[in-house]
């Protein structure tokens, strides 16, 4: 009964260790992308951000973001004022007036967060299959908010976006089916 038991808690716990998305450096999706190439998705936060907590709890905990993200994206989390450095398009990008005093308050702002013209927090910033910037998208999103946007750029939908009548037609268009 104990072994039943035990295989019962191994099967729930590797089925709730598959549910999540799997984050990754800059660094990391940068050199994924040399071996298959994939489009980026990058959650940029600050530690102090409620609406970023909010996005973990409530949006990157749904099985249909999990799925789609996993799937179609190299994911990262993206610390907007912490203090790794990365390698991006041939240049260290880097937090030089990062205080470790300050690790669970606002900080200085990172410089690619600066390069990416990231405004506030937290910012869902999409890249192409060749780390191209497509779009930083500012604020929190449900899943359901967000299935318009992951689906907009992994569908390369965004290409054919020449006016915000376009994007407009496009959205009230949109069917999502994410719960």
């Amino acid at each position: 009964m104990i072994r039943i038991i035990t295989i019962i808690f191994l099967l729930v716990g590797i089925n709730a260790q598959a549910q999540e998305i799997k984050w990754m450096s800059m660094n990391e999706a940068l050199e994924a992308q040399k071996e298959e190439p994939k489009k980026i998705f990058m959650d940029a936060y600050t530690v102090w951000c409620g609406p970023c907590k909010m996005l973990d709890k409530n949006t990157f905990t749904n099985a249909d973001v999990i799925e789609y993200v996993n799937e179609h994206y190299y994911p990262v989390k993206f610390n907007a004022e912490g203090e790794e450095e990365i390698d991006f398009k041939g240049q260290i990008f880097e937090n030089p007036q990062y205080d470790p005093e300050k690790k669970k308050r606002r900080n200085s702002s990172h410089q690619l967060a600066r390069a990416l013209k990231i405004t506030g927090y937290p910012s869902l910033v999409f890249f192409d299959e060749e780390a191209n910037l497509i779009a930083p998208i500012p604020g929190y999103r449900t899943p359901q908010q967000l299935e318009l946007y992951l689906k907009l750029f992994a569908k390369d939908e965004y290409k054919k976006m020449t006016s915000k009548e376009a994007f407009a037609d496009y959205q009230e268009k949109f069917k999502g089916s994410f719960d």
